[in-house]
Order: structure tokens, then sequence, then C-alpha cells
């Protein structure tokens, strides 16, 4: 996570109070990912090395969410991973019933769709931006499900739960909001097909600290949709 000092707390209580005690859940590995913020989340987040179910690597400098990401995986001590950013568009309330397929053996990968149905994002001060990124969901989910043949809504989801071995001897490279097209096209490949379930989803406006960068992001999304679906799969 990166400035996310707004909202970094209630994201972590809200975490800890869905999956603490959790009949389903045998065991709770919190990974908490600070990417040296300069507005006071690393203050926020460093309490949290005392809790019994957290673990927090201080990142020295920000990489990107994929970097993040990839570092939190070397430290997965489980079965069964969660992705969850500290922003709040998400509710943890809907983790356990992510994870129920999982569970249940029914699958080893699950997306947590924000598409049931209507359009994802509604800006009241903002409807064409809202109508614009909405529209690049669909062109973007339209060119993954014609690369990688599939028949997703949401690929690009931030709910991501999948079982450490349906990644065990992935290769993953990508530091930015490309992880996200990396991992599903790489775990897709490798004959993980993913459970698509829906979740509640609030997404924030840039003024309120969305980080994805209008032109840069989408380039990088357009070169991930290609490299990641013929590039290199395995680890060495």
């Amino acid at each position: 996570m990166y400035n996310e000092v707004r909202t970094v707390q209630r994201a972590l209580d809200d975490l800890l109070a869905a999956l603490s005690g959790h009949e389903s859940i045998a065991a709770i590995q919190i990974i908490i990912v600070e990417s040296n913020s300069n507005d006071g989340t690393r203050q926020l987040v460093i309490p949290y090395e005392s809790h019994p179910f957290c673990e927090v690597i201080l990142e020295s400098q920000p990489k990107g969410k994929g970097a993040a990401v990839r570092q939190g995986l070397t430290r997965v001590a489980g079965d069964t991973v969660v992705i969850y950013d500290a922003d709040c568009e998400y509710q943890p309330s809907d983790i356990p019933s992510l994870l129920g397929p999982i569970l249940r053996g029914e699958t080893s990968f699950v997306l947590g769709s924000r598409h049931t149905g209507g359009a994802i994002r509604h800006f009241e001060e903002a409807q064409l931006t809202a109508k614009v990124m909405n529209a690049a969901h669909w062109v973007f989910a339209s060119m993954f499900n014609i690369l990688y043949g599939t028949r997703l809504k949401d690929p690009f989801t931030m709910y991501k739960i999948f079982r450490v071995t349906a990644i065990a001897d992935l290769y993953f490279e990508a530091n930015r909001f490309d992880f996200d097209f990396e991992l599903v096209g790489k775990l897709v490949r490798n004959g993980s097909y993913p459970v698509e379930l829906p979740v509640f989803y609030s997404s924030r406006h840039f003024s309120d600290g969305k980080k994805i960068r209008k032109v840069r992001d989408p380039l990088t999304w357009c070169r991930a949709l290609i490299k990641y679906r013929y590039g290199r799969l395995r680890k060495k």
C-alpha cells in the first residue's frame, strides 16, 4: 500500500473483523506491504506488527502494486491467497463467500466480480470520467477474453483468490497494475479457469486518491495483454 492514510486503518480493522473467528477459515496470515508512504500511512501500519495475525513488510521505496503483491507472495505460509487493497473500495465481509468454492474443492481460483449487470463506476460529479472508465473496462476485458479464450466479466478485479499450488511454478514480473493482467493471464494459461462471484464495490475517484495513471497505465495494459499471453510462463 502507498499513501492510504485516510483508509488503511479502517481497511485493516474491517479485514480482521471479517476473518477473525470465522468457522470456515482454519488459520489467518495477513501480510501487509507498506511502500514507504509519505502521508503517514506507515505510522498507522507499524502497530499491526504486534497483532498475532499480521506480518508487516516495510519497503524502502514505492515500486507499484504488482511489486508489493509479489513481495507479499514470498511470505505466504498458508495454502490459499486473497489479494486485498487498502483503499476500501471492496468489503472484506465478501471474503468468506469467495473462499467457499476453493475450500469445498470445487476450484483453485476465484474472482470477485464487480460487474453484476450494470456499470462498475458511478461518479456523481464526474459522470464523463465514469463512462470513459466503464467503457475502457469492457474494451480491455473483451481483448483479454479474445486473447485468452475466456468469457470473464471482470478479470481485473482486485479480489483474486487462489490456491498457492496454482502459482507454485509460475513466473511473475509486473510491478504496477499490469500485474492484474499477468496474474490472471498466467493462471488461465496454466489451466486454472476462475469462478466469478459477485462482490460489493464502491469505486473512488482520482480526487479521492485513485492511483491509476490515465495514459501510462492503459498503455502498459495493452503491452501486458500480448506479453503475458505469449511470453514466459514458468520459473526457470
